[in-house]
């Protein structure tokens, strides 16, 4: 058989195996988030999105609303809801008007990733294989399709990260290919399905830059499709309630959100500082570390850890911006947002365990058309990956968790030095393709 023939049939196989694992995954209940996602599809689907941050007030009403014996309140952006609503309202459909809480709940709540998720293989693909040939297009899909962190993420633990990372994704595509406009809109999608998405935007400034008319485009494609998304909301008049819930994103208490980061490594000192006396040394070293509070970080006498981490980010996304400022390739575009994507997952304060996601898929698009990039791909995949699992396993009520004390030291901290120490890797690896642009004649 061929070479080529072989190739074109284990990426089938490969295909077949990624859709087999996604189904068998979406039953899964996930983590506790799938909880509050249930409550916001259900008030989504029942009443629509424009009153669930609440209306009116002064201050502005902070509004509770529940589903059966379960209470949450909004502080995600309207297209994450609009996605969730719409969910809802299909499986409300589905079940004649009812909305039980089953397991064929969990399936539909999980769709739209799942659905975000086959499309962004699709995107890759197809991308891919016009701009570098069918054998990048197949690795690409592939390293993606099969990639262990995007599968625990979105099938497996119900985040709603893919439906962010696809139009983040695309909004670099397609500010490469010269359609601003489109660039900017999509880019607001991302922004306001989950507002991380910001952070690996940056890399659209490489295509602009000092194009006024290209950057006026961008500006007026995200505009009016931010204005289109968040009308609801202003005309039933829940815009400031709405600005109230968002700005509650800024305000977590805890240095590190479970994210295997420099903060995590901080707050884990700061416990083993304070534990030695009950513990002794060993013992304060090998006890499992927990999430440390921010209040309780700086009543001790630490600084407050959120400027320095902005302070910290916003270094390494202006650096990454100046190495790369002649970058005009996508590859090395798509390089710059996933670094940007890895730099405040690393650095900055208040992070989640998930809010690596956009990394892999940018990487894996980086990395078909530059293979420096593959050894990065393959190890912030692996990091991301470990990370879910040591603290979620396959689900909160499912198990098969890697065991933290597997290397004596808490594993998730042993992952967060591993963490930083592939977050400089990774900025050599950037810079040395940057160069061999600066290189060109």
């Amino acid at each position: 058989m061929p070479s080529a023939e072989r190739a074109r049939r284990w990426f089938v196989v490969a295909l077949v195996a990624g859709t087999i694992v996604r189904l068998a995954a979406l039953p899964l209940p996930g983590t506790h988030d799938t909880v509050v996602w249930r409550i916001w599809s259900y008030n989504a689907a029942s009443e629509g999105v424009s009153r669930l941050y609440g209306v009116g007030g002064s201050p502005p009403e902070h509004r509770v609303i529940s589903y059966l014996n379960a209470e949450t309140t909004v502080d995600y952006p309207p297209l994450a809801l609009y996605e969730l609503g719409w969910a809802g309202r299909a499986y409300r459909w589905l079940n004649h008007g009812r909305f039980p809480n089953t397991t064929p709940l969990f399936i539909v709540i999980k769709a739209p990733a799942a659905i975000a998720d086959a499309a962004m293989a699709g995107l890759l693909f197809v991308v891919v294989r016009r701009r570098a040939g069918d054998a990048a297009a197949r690795w690409a899909t592939i390293a993606y399709w099969l990639n262990p962190a995007v599968l625990l993420d979105g099938v497996v633990l119900g985040y709603l990260d893919p439906q962010c990372a696809l139009p983040t994704v695309a909004s670099v595509i397609a500010a490469v290919e010269g359609w601003f406009g489109l660039a900017g809109a999509l880019g607001a999608a991302a922004v306001l399905t989950k507002p991380q998405a910001i952070v690996a935007l940056p890399a659209l400034v490489l295509v602009v830059q000092t194009k006024a008319r290209a950057l006026l485009r961008l500006a007026a494609g995200a505009l009016v499709t931010a204005a289109l998304i968040v009308a609801p909301v202003v005309a039933a008049g829940g815009g400031p309630n709405m600005m109230q819930a968002l700005g509650r994103l800024t305000s977590h208490d805890m240095l590190s959100g479970n994210a295997g980061n420099l903060w995590w490594v901080v707050g884990y000192l700061v416990r083993v500082q304070y534990t030695v006396s009950d513990y002794g040394v060993w013992g304060a070293l090998v006890r499992p570390t927990q999430i440390l509070q921010i209040s309780r970080f700086v009543d001790i006498g630490y600084p407050n850890p959120r400027p320095i981490g902005v302070v910290l980010v916003a270094i390494a996304v202006v650096w990454a911006l100046w190495t790369a400022r002649r970058a005009r390739d996508l590859w090395l575009v798509a390089a710059v947002g996933a670094f940007t994507t890895h730099a405040y997952a690393t650095l900055s304060a208040q992070v989640h365990e998930n809010h690596l996601y956009a990394a892999p898929p940018l990487l894996a698009l980086a990395a078909a058309g530059r293979p420096a990039f593959r050894p990065v791909f393959l190890a912030v995949s692996a990091i991301f990956a470990l990370n879910l699992n040591l603290f979620y396993g396959f689900g909160e009520d499912v198990g098969y968790a890697l065991p933290r004390g597997i290397t004596i030291v808490d594993a998730t901290v042993v992952l967060a030095i591993l963490n930083c120490a592939a977050l400089v890797w990774h900025a050599r690896v950037l810079r040395r393709e940057a160069l061999t642009v600066e290189a060109e004649p």
